[in-house]
């Protein structure tokens, strides 16, 4: 072998080396770009399913039912898949309030609107509130000396579904647990009314809310310290349906009997001793047990309340708590037979014995029905006026009355925080669009009919009126 290829064998030798060396680099290189691509797909993958089964929704999901009321499990007609399930909550929860029109008008200073609007104007130049509205203060008095600190709220939470912190004109909401159907929708969407009824002016406040029906806290402790499920529409346009409905029977020709229609079997000893008095003979009733399920099925077409108003006497018995079916009976232009009632709605305070309604005795079911009967059939005219002023004092209650209480109610109850309001980090912003972005069809259709847009505040910031108000309360649209 001659002294040339001696000196190529090495020099081959390390080119080889070399070009291994490389691919090894290469293949090391991709080996880790492949790794880190995993990772990431990993990460990516683990982020995607802490989104689809950890965030907490207006509408329920990833929500338990409240320990101290179970209800029926909620069905989601959407993606099952957790990358579908991921993009809606993205999309929804915190993509709509980043980027939605609405959101951004909340907090819209007053000091601004002065100038172009006649702002003060506007806001002073409405009638003298109710005289009930006196009861705001009464209600938060066991909590005027003592205040209401940050431990009274955190011990609230025990027993709240959501907690609500309305911060700088924002709505920021922190779900606990899930509420039963709308309720918690319904709530949320209401106060972003509120918010857009009286830009700039909500202070803010730090609220816990249990979205069932009983009051969970008694005040005595703290003095030393638009239903979609059952087709009823908003307030003021179902007010209007029941008054034509009322109209369409003269008194004289009503049932002169007195009728009840509901369901019996709620925890409510009230209804269930009215089922007692069902004898139009002996005790001048008509007792009917209302089944919803099988009225879901027919689509509500024989739970009409404008339907309802074809007899004399009208009687309101409490359900587990509140019902929302007061002021459809005291609409009706009937005689309302109110049987012992033992909670408040904001505006029974105004209801006035003998004057707007007729009492009928627990103790005595039967027999006191049966009296308030015969006495109105033998003193029509005097019945008659006073189911009159029952439908009268349903026709002051409009949504402006209603969302005026609101704002009172919750400005009073702010000064008596002794702590400065902050969202908790584990609450999301909502705004319309995010409730809208979660609603389901028939919720939605509900929901847009309330928009605030005939208040005269509302019509001055966004444009001329297109939809119907929020109706009474948050809850009218679960039960009656």
């Amino acid at each position: 072998m001659g002294a040339s290829a001696k000196t190529m064998i090495p020099t081959t030798t390390r080119a080889i080396t070399r070009i291994l060396r490389a691919s090894l680099l290469k293949f090391i290189a991709l080996l880790f770009l492949f790794s880190l691509f995993s990772l990431l797909l990993l990460k990516v993958d683990d982020l995607i399913s802490k989104i689809a089964l950890e965030t907490k929704t207006v509408a329920g999901h990833n929500l338990a039912q409240t320990p101290w009321h179970h209800f029926p499990v909620k069905h989601f007609n959407e993606s099952n898949t957790i990358y579908g399930k991921a993009f809606h909550f993205l999309k929804c929860t915190h993509f709509q309030c980043l980027f939605g029109a609405n959101n951004r008008q909340y907090n819209t200073s007053p000091n601004k609107l002065k100038n172009s609007h006649n702002f003060t104007t506007n806001i002073t130049s409405t009638t003298t509130c109710p005289s009930f509205f006196r009861w705001i203060h009464r209600d938060l008095e066991p909590w005027a000396e003592s205040r209401i600190a940050m431990g009274n709220l955190m011990e609230a939470q025990r027993s709240a579904a959501f907690r609500v912190v309305i911060f700088q004109g924002r709505l920021y909401v922190d779900f606990y647990f899930s509420c039963t159907q709308t309720r918690a929708m319904f709530t949320i969407w209401g106060l972003l009314q509120l918010l857009k009824r009286y830009p700039g002016m909500v202070p803010d406040v730090d609220m816990m809310f249990d979205c069932m029906d009983r009051p969970v806290f008694q005040k005595s402790k703290y003095r030393t310290k638009k239903r979609p499920e059952t087709n009823i529409q908003p307030w003021e346009e179902e007010f209007k349906s029941i008054k034509r409905g009322s109209e369409a029977v003269n008194w004289d020709k009503k049932l002169n009997h007195a009728y009840w229609r509901g369901n019996p079997f709620v925890g409510s000893r009230a209804r269930t001793d009215l089922l007692h008095c069902n004898d139009t003979n002996k005790w001048g009733a008509e007792i009917y047990i209302q089944n919803w399920i099988e009225e879901a099925k027919v689509g509500y077409k024989k739970s009409s309340l404008a339907d309802q108003c074809k007899h004399r006497y009208k009687i309101y018995a409490e359900g587990w708590a509140w019902s929302v079916s007061l002021k459809y009976i005291l609409s009706c232009n009937s005689l309302a037979l109110l049987i012992s009632p033992q909670f408040q709605d904001f505006f029974t305070r105004g209801l006035i014995p003998t004057q707007n309604y007729w009492p009928v005795k627990h103790s005595d079911l039967c027999r006191s029905i049966k009296f308030a009967v015969e006495w109105g059939n033998s003193n029509p005219i005097q019945a008659a006026r006073i189911g009159r002023e029952g439908q009268r004092l349903m026709e002051r209650l409009n949504m402006d009355m209603v969302y005026d209480y609101m704002y009172h109610l919750i400005s009073e109850y702010s000064k008596l925080q002794n702590f400065k309001p902050m969202p908790p980090k584990t609450a999301y912003e909502v705004c319309e669009e995010s409730v809208l972005c979660y609603a389901d069809s028939i919720s939605k259709q509900f929901l847009e009919k309330s928009v605030c847009l005939l208040h005269h505040l509302c019509r001055v910031i966004y444009g001329e009126p297109i939809m119907i108000l929020l109706r009474v309360g948050f809850r009218e649209i679960e039960r009656l």
